[in-house]
């Protein structure tokens, strides 16, 4: 403009004018003022000028404001509002949405979920993130643009938002209060009204995750200790407030005696209500700071996060755990306790695949534990050589097992060993009584489910499942595995969810839903962080899909499947590896003479004829003038087949919903 602008009123609307005709003497103009919200009234007032003539001239103004609540943005909306309507185009330029920054990190190979979680879909924060060398590094682009924007406060606003800063994701006003005194409400109102707070009524928190990092990183060591030593002190003021957000602040305040003190209490409390992966968190910030406990106390910590670990899939880590809890124990002397520990690790065994590691530990756990007074430790590991037995088809040596378990655990009042040997008891059960076997998995279910016994639910929903698709129903295993995997997603449970997962591809691709299958399949074997066992169930649905697509990728995967009979020859196992091996033959890809060794090992080592269905159909087509034998006891469709009613049985297939079975089935009548 020609000469500067006065804050005197009368003079404003002459210098006002005098702009006007010079942007219309040069003809079609655009005039940008950014950052409206940041502007002083004089501005303001010629924004608001300009609006009501502007459309009798030739100009467009452009401006940028921000959308949020701080008093500039109200300024500005005040200004606009003074304009007429006709004269004004508002365009919304809405945040980034979570996709869309999925999409441009994948471009980038960064960490999508991490930059959306801390830029909350800002595209300034987001294209900055991404341009970054460090993913874990906080731009200085960043850093400088928040810090910026929060010198504009009064000392007192700035010292409050500080305070906020320590807090992840929001802070109570009544905490707030406690932490900073009266002056707290004008001090917050004030970082309110410059857009670098939001106010949620009962609280405060950062628009965006990256902008509290940003102030929280510019606080010295010393500040930040003082900062979370007051949130601390103001939190256990309140008895309502999360053990967990009392543990953030007492490492923060590097108050060591605090952590040791809450750690442990905040981890069990996020595995009561199925938050295994914080637990796992809060279990490793209390090991972080144990060197000082007595050995008891640091076993304990080292047994908690063994078990929350394997619960979540880590099954490596909670070896290691539970090998550090055990040399504790044996320290101590405590056999009980070491006993029980035995049996963690011959669990954790059988998880990583190794059948004869986990019969071992088995083994020791019991014979250590017999030297001492019976107790629902013993219970626990009989029923754990019981579910060992049970998984091998030993059904003599389940039963047993299981009854000595029930006995004990009735006796010491323990519901969940109780349910875990029902669960052996009437898995092993189905091949003799199916009715009685269900009805004992019945019972595991419902005392797991009444007594929050997460990982025993898990495992009787899946092996409810199991059971139902072994007698081929396939409606009833579809309930079981959607609410098994529907309740293992809500408490966190990784292990159970993924195997129960390969079981689900199993029955889709019975069903003939093949991409279906081939999808939740890959969930969990491209996750590498999955387990060798948890892998199995997903690898059998994928082989069986390959070797029928014609697919020359299924070789890969049938070897893994070989890899694990190395360890122990289980019949679970065996008996698909057995029909994958068999079907090859059968397409004359593989050896029929392999197939027809390993179908045989496999009914020697059935417990009954009805195992032996689905494979006495394979060696029927691979051998048709073998001799079926007994087929009493055997699923519908098997029996019809062996006995050459090929249309019963694949009418019967049809009616059950499973197309590749009932081809099979007329394969052997007539053209």
């Amino acid at each position: 403009m020609p000469r500067a602008i006065d804050d005197r009123q009368m003079q404003r609307l002459s210098l006002f004018s005098e702009a006007l005709d010079v942007f219309e003497a040069k003809g079609p103009s655009l005039l940008v003022i950014e950052d409206l919200h940041w502007a002083d009234d004089a501005t303001l007032d010629f924004v608001r000028f300009l609006g009501r003539r502007i459309a009798n001239t030739h100009i467009l103004l452009l401006t940028t404001a921000r959308t949020d609540r701080s008093e500039g943005q109200m300024r500005v909306r005040r200004a606009l509002g003074e304009i007429p309507a006709g004269n004004v185009v508002r365009i919304d330029v809405p945040l980034l949405s979570e996709s869309a920054v999925l999409s441009l990190a994948a471009a980038a190979e960064r960490d999508g979920a991490a930059i959306y979680r801390a830029s909350a879909g800002n595209a300034f924060f987001v294209t900055e993130l991404l341009a970054a060398d460090d993913d874990g590094a906080l731009p200085a682009s960043v850093r400088d643009a928040v810090l910026a924007r929060a010198e504009k406060l009064s000392p007192g606003a700035r010292s409050m938002l500080d305070a906020v800063s320590v807090f992840p994701r929001r802070a109570d006003a009544w905490a707030l209060s406690g932490l900073c005194g009266i002056a707290a409400a004008g001090q917050l109102a004030e970082c309110v009204s410059n857009g670098l707070l939001e106010d949620f009524g009962d609280g405060y928190a950062f628009r965006h995750e990256i902008a509290r990092t940003a102030i929280e990183m510019a606080l010295t060591p010393s500040k930040r200790r003082e900062y979370n030593e007051r949130a601390l002190a103001a939190l256990r003021e309140n008895p309502q407030v999360a053990t967990a957000r009392l543990v953030h602040h007492a490492v923060e305040a590097q108050n060591l005696d605090m952590v040791r003190e809450l750690a442990p209490a905040a981890a069990r409390e996020a595995s009561r209500v199925g938050a295994h992966r914080d637990a796992v968190g809060y279990y490793e910030v209390a090991l972080r700071y144990a060197d000082m406990l007595p050995a008891e106390n640091r076993a304990k910590l080292y047994e908690g996060h063994a078990f929350e670990c394997h619960l979540i899939g880590r099954v490596g880590a909670a070896m290691e755990a539970q090998g550090q809890a055990r040399q504790l124990r044996q320290a101590l002397g405590n056999r009980v306790k070491e006993g029980d520990g035995l049996r963690c690790l011959s669990r954790f065994a059988y998880l990583l695949g190794d059948r004869e590691a986990a019969d071992r530990f088995g083994a020791q756990a019991v014979e250590l534990l017999e030297t001492a007074p019976d107790g629902p430790e013993l219970a626990m590991a009989y029923s754990n050589l019981s579910q060992l037995a049970m998984l091998a088809e030993r059904l003599e040596d389940t039963l047993m097992l299981g009854g000595k378990a029930v006995e004990l655990a009735e006796r010491h009042n323990r519901p969940d060993i109780l349910c875990h040997a029902l669960n052996n008891v009437g898995a092993a059960g189905q091949w003799l009584d199916f009715t009685k076997g269900r009805r004992d998995l019945a019972r595991s279910l419902g005392i797991a489910l009444t007594g929050n016994f997460q990982e025993h639910a898990a495992r009787a929903f899946t092996n409810c499942a199991c059971v139902e698709m072994n007698r081929l129903n396939f409606s009833e295993a579809s309930s079981f595995l959607e609410r098994g995997i529907g309740y293992c997603v809500e408490n966190d449970l990784a292990t159970w969810r993924d195997y129960m997962r390969g079981v689900q591809a199993q029955l889709l691709l019975r069903l003939g839903l093949w991409d279906d299958a081939a999808a939740v399949a890959h969930e969990v074997v491209d996750d590498e962080a999955t387990t060798p066992l948890v892998r199995y169930p997903s690898l059998v649905a994928l082989a069986r899909l390959r070797i029928r697509r014609g697919d020359p990728s299924a070789g890969p995967i049938v070897e893994e499947m070989r890899r694990f009979l190395d360890k122990g020859m289980e019949l679970q196992r065996l008996v698909p590896f057995a029909a994958v091996v068999a079907e090859l033959a059968w397409l004359g890809e593989g050896d029929r003479d392999e197939a027809l060794h390993l179908i045989a090992l496999a009914e020697g080592l059935a417990p009954t004829r009805a195992v032996f269905g689905e494979l006495a159909t394979w060696r029927r087509l691979l051998s048709p003038e073998s001799d079926p034998g007994e087929t009493d006891g055997m699923a519908e469709p098997h029996r019809l087949q062996l006995i050459g009613d090929w249309r019963a049985a694949a009418a019967l297939w049809a009616r059950m919903g499973a197309p590749f079975e009932g081809a099979l089935a007329l394969l052997q009548g007539e053209e």
